[in-house]
């Protein structure tokens, strides 16, 4: 019961609070206004919704592509050392 309730903060979390409101304001209003303004407000909730884990998809992408960088200049900068000390091998035998 409690993981319900924790998803449902963390989704309240990620709504701007000013949607917040507007939800709770359209809420309070006469049912034959309500009915009018709902569709619109869960549209503009679920594009919020897809909009925030589009940047969340984002994020982490190049949060790995960042790592996928420090690993890749890693490997070069090891490869760079191995060339240079068989290079120095070589030059010794000559």
């Amino acid at each position: 019961m409690k993981a319900n309730s924790r998803l449902e903060s963390n989704k309240t979390e990620q709504i701007p609070r000013d949607l917040v409101d507007l939800g709770m304001a359209i809420s309070r209003l006469q049912v034959e206004h309500r009915s009018h303004r709902e569709p619109t407000f869960q549209r503009v909730m679920d594009s919020t919704r897809r909009r925030r884990r589009i940047l969340n998809l984002v994020q982490e992408a190049l949060s790995q592509l960042r790592l996928d960088m420090k690993y890749l200049l890693f490997d070069l900068e090891a490869t760079r050392r191995e060339r240079n000390e068989y290079r120095r091998c070589l030059e010794g035998d000559d």
